[in-house]
């Protein structure tokens, strides 16, 4: 397994991510050798170096990210073949579009059009034979981690289920311990698992292959073998409280678990002044660009706004943003104008009602949000940070989930962790939920992660999924 913003990622994944890099590159720089291979002329006016490296690399990390955003560094065995290689090409095809843009925007980091095309051609085929060779040595090679859980409470069957969720970490649970284990298991103990004493871990865990153990015990008083663990520790094995393993597991802190020691003594929530001065600056010069870009198809936006629900094309609502101030966010109108004609606040629903024909495109694919970058303009927005949500809803939430004032801590944002972790929510459960995932950003918040969420943001709207 291996650590990437404080959340575990499938070593598999870590590995095909670092070999197709290479190998991508490898074909960049190939293709040129075989497409002027009788023309050593053309191959040095075409492929100069260093500027040729340069813009194969490039190129690499776009094809990558291209191939990030059509699920292909997700779970490994989440897809079948004719899938992957369908995702494959559809990667392609979209760097495809992408350099043909670029081409105008940044001619000096393109390359010739034919040497493109074999390049992209033998990436097809090399980055599939790969996925093949990785997906057959794994089976073969990988090595299985078997954990041991310490209790049988909610805790450990929370942490139990996160775990065989996430089989593509190569981790199994080989038993529980508890202070008084059940004398009949004949049905397999608990989640289908042995149950041990905790008396017995010092004799119990070298005989089962333990390689790592989970205290996930809700009441530690009393029960913990506090000299058991001490000389298992020391003499290399790995304890892990169940509450870290879950954030990692999960890229959420979760609520029902946490304990307020978690925020107190727990890593993360660092924010330094060159952080935050750096985000800010981040912000301005970014939200200042993707105005600039946008600006044709916010017009386009506009007169479909108007033409079909008339006016006003932007919508003003009041929000809470940092330290609790209240601002006015922008967006274009996607619903009626009387959607709120009785002054009650409403939570947005699956297929609501209230939405416009153009309206539910423009949810569909954000489009209705693009007016929120003059609010990052303005200071009251970042491009990624907690969503701000309604005062009224704010002061049911506060009253209704722990901790939820401190995601007001930072300026809220375009898009976060939670809107692409988890879809649009509208309950306060969907809120709590949201609210682990904010947590979690808060805790691991850098500038390397901002720029993950907003990888993940491009695939969401280019898929139009995640909003209602």
């Amino acid at each position: 397994m291996v650590r990437i913003f404080n959340q575990f990622v499938s070593a598999k994944v870590f590995v095909l991510m670092q070999a197709e890099a290479v190998l991508i590159l490898f074909c960049f720089l190939s293709a040129a050798r075989l497409w002027f291979w009788n023309d050593p002329a053309g191959l040095a006016q075409h492929a100069r170096w260093p500027d040729f490296f340069v813009q194969c690399l490039v190129l690499t990390v776009l094809l990558q990210v291209c191939f990030y955003c059509n699920d292909l560094y997700t779970a490994p065995g989440s897809g079948t073949w004719t899938e992957q290689l369908v995702g494959l090409m559809r990667a392609i095809v979209t760097l495809c579009i992408i350099s043909s843009a670029l081409s105008y925007l940044a001619p000096l980091l393109m390359i010739g059009r034919g040497v493109l095309i074999l390049a992209l051609a033998l990436t097809l085929v090399v980055a599939f034979l790969a996925r093949l060779l990785l997906d057959k040595a794994w089976q073969a090679t990988a090595p299985l981690r078997n954990l041991m859980v310490l209790g049988t409470g909610p805790l450990a069957t929370e942490v139990a289920a996160e775990i065989r969720r996430r089989n593509d970490l190569n981790l199994s649970i080989s038993a529980f311990a508890a202070k008084d284990p059940p004398c009949d298991q004949t049905n397999g103990g608990f989640m289908g698992r042995p149950v041990i004493s905790l008396l017995n871990l010092e004799q119990d865990v070298p005989r089962l292959g333990i390689s790592q153990i989970v205290v996930a015990l809700d009441d530690r008083r009393g029960a913990l073998p506090l000299a058991d663990l001490v000389r298992l520790r020391v003499r290399g094995m790995r304890i892990v409280d169940a509450r870290d393993l879950l954030t990692a597991l999960s890229g959420r802190v979760q609520l029902d678990a946490v304990a307020p020691s978690g925020f107190i003594f727990g890593d993360g929530f660092r924010r330094s002044r060159m952080t935050l001065t750096w985000k800010r600056a981040s912000d301005l010069m970014l939200s200042l660009l993707a105005l600039l870009l946008t600006a044709p198809v916010m017009l386009l936006t506009a007169i479909a706004v108007a033409i079909d629900s008339g006016w006003p094309i932007l919508y003003k609502q009041t929000r809470v943003g940092l330290k609790g101030r209240e601002f006015r966010l922008l967006k274009f109108r996607s619903m009626r104008v009387d959607a709120e004609s009785n002054g009650e606040a409403q939570w947005a629903r699956i297929r609501d009602p209230r939405m416009t024909r153009v309206g539910s495109i423009l949810r569909a694919y954000h489009l209705d949000e693009l007016p929120q970058f003059i609010n990052v303009v303005r200071g009251e927005m970042s491009f990624v940070g907690p969503r701000p949500e309604r005062p009224c809803f704010v002061d049911q939430l506060r009253t209704a989930i722990p901790y939820y004032e401190e995601r007001h801590v930072v300026r809220p944002g375009v898009t976060g962790w939670a809107q692409v972790q988890y879809p649009y929510g509208a309950t306060v459960a969907d809120a709590a939920r949201k609210l682990e995932y904010d947590l979690f950003y808060l805790k691991n918040m850098s500038f390397a992660f901002d720029c993950a969420i907003a990888v993940k943001t491009l695939r969401i709207v280019f898929l139009g999924s995640g909003s209602r």
